[in-house]
């Protein structure tokens, strides 16, 4: 199985190498390694396309490579799947090990999940795979250590046996890894978060210059059994199920019995 291995944190973060060394001992996996050159957490489903990307190729050291690049990880995946690797066409795409989870509404931020969305718009299975950190956080406040060891043997065993795993086309598997040593794996939603955020002025520059931080740190969630956020609270492994159909069936059912098209209707007609 050809596997490309992307991520948001930069194709040196710790994360990706352990899934990386993980994915090598995978029996019958190729792996291609296409990542951008830096941290581009938060960046979601941001493309480039108003200039060209570099791309560098990164000697690992155990003699295999990958490619760096000036793009985000939306970019990576459409590199893979437009033939930047000879040879190579992905069949699946992981995108982590991101320093950090991405859980409940936080998933529409996160460049680690975009890149495994960006997978099965282009008709890929893809696995999105996230770390807690020591500190045991739950939302933006990354802690400074983590251990990827769990998360990357679970990926790799995930991997070596997803011909089998009964996933849904245009589905793709976010799996969020708790601190420590995991007490089971959850099969969950996704969760709700409680944002605080609040606009507070730091500095003022000249003239009408400002300079406001318009993000709060007190960020919590609505606990709510079977979430992938109290699955991880509760010190489990929660593999959450997505895919890219943001259709309301119900708004559409409710919207139906409206009649839009009389809103087409010229004003002059309707006092007629």
């Amino acid at each position: 199985m050809k596997v490309l291995l992307t991520n948001d944190d930069g194709i040196e973060a710790a994360g990706l190498q352990a899934a990386r060394r993980a994915l090598l001992e995978v029996p019958d996996v190729e792996l291609a390694v296409i990542a951008p050159d830096s941290n581009r957490s938060a960046v979601a489903r941001a493309i480039t396309t108003r200039r060209p990307l570099w791309v560098e190729e990164v000697d690992f050291g155990d003699g295999t490579v990958g490619y760096a690049t000036d793009g985000n990880p939306v970019d990576c995946v459409r590199f893979a799947k437009l033939g930047l690797v000879a040879g190579f066409e992905a069949e699946l795409v992981v995108s982590g090990i991101n320093h950090g989870s991405n859980l409940g509404d936080d998933i529409t931020y996160s460049g680690t999940v975009a890149a495994a969305l960006e997978a099965i718009v282009l008709g890929i299975p893809g696995i999105a795979v996230s770390q807690q950190s020591g500190a045991g956080e739950l939302d933006f406040r990354i802690g400074r250590e983590f251990d990827f060891g769990v998360a990357a043997r679970f990926v790799a065993r995930l991997v070596e046996e997803i011909e089998t795993v009964p996933l849904p086309e245009g589905t793709l598997l976010n799996i969020n890894v708790p601190a420590g040593q995991p007490e089971g794996v959850a099969l969950t939603k996704l969760g709700k978060r409680i944002y605080r955020d609040k606009l507070t002025l730091e500095d003022e520059g000249e003239g009408a210059r400002r300079l406001y931080r318009i993000y709060g740190q007190d960020i919590s969630f609505e606990d709510e059994e079977g979430t992938d956020l109290a699955a991880v609270a509760a010190g489990r492994l929660a593999v959450t199920p997505i895919h890219f159909d943001l259709t309301d069936r119900a708004g559409l059912d409710a919207l139906a019995v409206y009649d839009l098209a009389r809103l087409l209707a010229p004003a002059a007609s309707e006092v007629e």
